[in-house]
């Protein structure tokens, strides 16, 4: 292979070649004639080739969806693992002898690793691509969670399970990014949904398969169960999936160019921007988040609804426990499977998410240049910010013995129905609204959100020992009334309230460029 990769070789280039040496050659790119004269001062600029083997756009379609289910695995993976822990979680109180907020913290800490880690992630994706962190982080978060399966206290379990929770947050920053390098823009809707809809899929199955692991074999080997699954996904990830991040790809191309010819080569990329040190990348991903979240009021307003509705999620691993199996009997394993009633409304939203991406493209090719504004991905937002305290509101008042466990079951559809849009739309009209900003958007979106998912399990417990079932269930029903205005409040002034925000109308002034290019 590497003789290969040295000599160079006419038509494609093997994907296995493609997944081992990220600057893959072939004698189409050693031979295209690049701008340039391979000097220091004037260096060859290395730019795709026309039909470039190793551009991921080019990639054949069954290779783009492969690589976007494994990543959507990968990611729903992790979000599994920071909830299966809950199906064990009445074993570990018993064999370690703590109280039921102490026991939470293997969930409430996971969750927070979700905050810590794409701040160190993010920059190095940027740096070193999206391969090499992958392989770094999911190895470790499976020797991680290897090593909690054989904690003697609780303190090494909860260490442990922060530290995985750190390293697995790889997937959740960089997962996106895999489905942008390889889709353009106007067809990277239904993969788009599929993996944002993984993250919030996988803390529901987590409970349900937690549960009866927990249950028959006992809480290690829930653990047990965490390791296999992602060292198996890590084997797969590190065989299957090459470079997929373009600036990085170009780089090493240009590198193995120049120590081919002795010639100089340089990635376009990086000599019209400039190479980036790694004191930049970490300093703006610490920085920026921050500015945005307390500076730009829509990424403020959007991201605590989000992550209200986040810390909700989380609450349910506590609040279910408590209404079906100490208020109705309910064994672990039959326990674990109340979430379904969440998973079916996940699908249905993410099935009306597609459909709903036929009204967005028609509002995309009536809009100027092709692009439609920011503000038309907010409709199903606005559905699910009215369906969400519906939902909320049923389950809280129809969740007591008393009434058969169906109604109460059936009522957490409409929040899982909700979730869904408000968590597509919301990041979308991000992404589409700050565009050059869109990582330090979501950085702030998703650090705001996990400190809420790792601080609502904590209270819950006595939140509903104090409050009862009915008025403890209804505390998230009416924070997410409170929030219901916000999808529409910049759905009707979205445009008015960018053009005042500073990151916003750069970001505008950006968009406008592309129309007019266009």
């Amino acid at each position: 292979m590497e003789k290969d990769h040295e000599a160079g070789r006419s038509g494609p280039i093997p994907h296995l070649q493609r997944v081992l040496h990220q600057g893959a050659l072939n004698d189409d790119i050693i031979n295209n004639p690049y701008r340039g004269s391979g000097t220091e001062d004037d260096p060859f600029l290395v730019t795709w080739i026309d039909n470039d083997p190793v551009n991921p756009m080019n990639y054949s379609t069954t290779m783009k969806w492969s690589i976007t289910i494994l990543v959507a695995i990968a990611t729903l993976a992790v979000a599994f693992v920071s909830s299966a822990y809950s199906g064990g979680i009445a074993e570990v109180l018993r064999e370690f002898q703590i109280s039921q907020i102490v026991g939470t913290l293997g969930i409430s800490l996971f969750v927070l690793g979700f905050a810590i880690g794409p701040l160190a992630w993010a920059p190095l994706s940027e740096l070193y691509g999206r391969q090499y962190l992958f392989f770094g982080t999911y190895m470790f978060l499976t020797a991680f969670n290897a090593g909690a399966a054989g904690s003697q206290n609780i303190e090494t379990l909860i260490i442990l399970r922060f530290l995985a929770g750190s390293f697995g947050s790889s997937p959740l920053t960089n997962a996106g990014g895999v489905i942008a390098d390889m889709f353009p823009a106007s067809q990277r809707g239904l993969a788009t949904s599929l993996f944002a809809a993984a993250p919030m899929l996988g803390p529901v199955i987590g409970p349900i398969v937690g549960g009866f692991v927990g249950q028959t074999i006992g809480w290690r080997w829930i653990e047990g169960v965490m390791a296999i699954f992602t060292g198996v996904l890590w084997i797969l990830y590190t065989l299957l999936i090459p470079e997929t991040y373009a600036p990085v790809l170009l780089r090493k191309r240009a590198a193995a160019l120049s120590q081919r010819t002795g010639q100089v080569y340089k990635s376009k990329s990086d000599v019209e921007q400039g190479t980036k040190s790694i004191g930049t990348a970490f300093k703006t991903a610490l920085i920026r988040p921050w500015l945005l979240l307390f500076r730009e009021p829509i990424v403020l307003l959007l991201s605590l609804y989000m992550a209200v509705v986040y810390g909700t999620l989380y609450m349910l691993f506590g609040a279910f426990p408590i209404v079906y199996q100490q208020g109705r009997g309910w064994s672990q394993g039959i326990g674990g499977l109340a979430f379904l009633g969440v998973a079916v409304g996940m699908i249905l939203a993410t099935s009306y998410s597609i459909w709903d991406n036929k009204r967005y493209n028609k509002v995309a090719d009536a809009s100027p240049g092709g692009i439609a504004p920011p503000e038309a991905r907010l409709p199903p937002a606005i559905l699910g910010s009215v369906v969400m305290p519906i939902g909320l509101f049923w389950f809280a008042w129809t969740n007591g013995p008393n009434i058969h466990w169906i109604v109460s079951i059936i009522a957490s559809v409409p929040f899982g129905f909700s979730m869904v849009l408000v968590f597509l739309s919301i990041m979308n009209y991000l992404i589409d609204a700050y565009l050059i900003y869109a990582a330090s958007a979501l950085a702030a979106n998703s650090v705001l959100r996990s400190l809420f998912g790792a601080a609502f399990p904590l209270f819950t417990s006595d939140m509903y020992s104090n409050l009862g079932i009915h008025w403890a269930s209804s505390v998230p029903a009416f924070l997410s009334l409170a929030c219901l205005p916000f999808p529409y409040l910049f759905y009707k002034y979205g445009l008015a309230i960018r053009q005042r925000c500073k990151y916003a109308a750069e970001a505008a002034e950006f968009l406008e460029r592309m129309q007019q290019k266009n």
